[in-house]
């Protein structure tokens, strides 16, 4: 009876490699997954006045504190598109941008607890959180819509072309690159707590490198020798596509998005690499 073989329902064995992703796995725990992804939901707007409305003033407000500073003060054109118009669609992106790395980035810290009780894939966390903002995103987005269809309704020169049909290859690129960019920097941050501190302040460093703010083209006649900064940043040629394509203003090259979605790959390849690396050795720095 001693040597007779059994079957088990689950078997937990270590990773082969660094760069393993068990899709199959991460499958099996899909309840898991959304639950995690309901609870980041529930938990934002539980115990607030406005609930899943602040999902629209959030972006609402930033719109108006962006029209009166860079557009009323700093005087920043806008390439012809309204204000309202232009700074919603970059706020929209970047928001979902940056929610993902912020947040994706603590996935060891505020995890520790359950990391350290029971087993699941520990990918589940930082994905879900990625989702999560996808699903804001697209409320968000649809703020957007609305805004989009007055301005067309008052007869402004800003219409769709072909290239908005790129718009879920520039998701695909910016949940990359936020789910790569925070489990790398979660990695980072279970031995050097102090670089959490930092990301709030390098994020919005960030957003000013990015044509978010501004068009392209300011950078282009009067920062030209900025432009290899603006240019090397992954997050560029999605803002700029994203405009091109629903807004017809912006500049458009199948080599700069071809240049974000190489990058975002490799950093998200990376960001596994390291993950896993850390994860093996996790609850013992912690």
């Amino acid at each position: 009876m001693a040597n007779e073989d059994k079957s088990w329902d689950v078997v937990i064995e270590p990773r082969g490699h660094l760069l393993n992703i068990n899709l199959k796995e991460i499958w099996q725990y899909r309840d898991l997954l959304e639950m995690y992804i309901r609870r980041d939901i529930v938990t934002f707007y539980k115990q607030t006045i406005l609930g899943p409305i602040w999902f629209f003033v959030q972006p609402i407000f930033t719109t108006i504190v962006f029209m009166f500073v860079f557009g009323g003060l700093a005087g920043i054109p806008t390439d012809g598109i309204p204000q309202a118009l232009f700074y919603l669609s970059g706020i929209t992106l970047w928001n979902y941008f940056s929610e993902s790395l912020t947040k994706t980035s603590d996935t060891f810290l505020t995890n520790q607890a359950i990391f350290g009780k029971v087993y699941f894939p520990r990918l589940i966390a930082p994905l879900s959180v990625t989702i999560t903002g996808l699903i804001k995103m697209f409320i968000q987005f649809s703020l957007f819509v609305i805004v989009y269809i007055y301005f067309v309704a008052k007869g402004t020169s800003v219409a769709p072309n072909v290239y908005a049909l790129l718009f879920p290859v520039l998701i695909v690129i910016l949940a990359a690159q936020g789910l790569g960019f925070g489990i790398i920097i979660s990695s980072m941050t279970t031995k050097y707590r102090d670089l959490k501190f930092l990301i709030t302040f390098a994020i919005q460093l960030w957003m000013y490198a990015t044509p978010v703010i501004y068009p392209l083209s300011v950078m282009e006649g009067s920062y030209k020798k900025y432009m290899w900064l603006i240019q090397a940043n992954p997050l560029t040629a999605v803002m700029e596509t994203f405009k091109f394509g629903f807004l017809g203003q912006g500049t458009f090259s199948w080599f700069a998005l071809g240049y974000s979605l190489v990058v975002s790959i490799v950093i998200l390849l990376l960001g596994i690499i390291i993950f896993n690396r850390v994860e093996r050795s996790f609850m013992d720095v912690i």
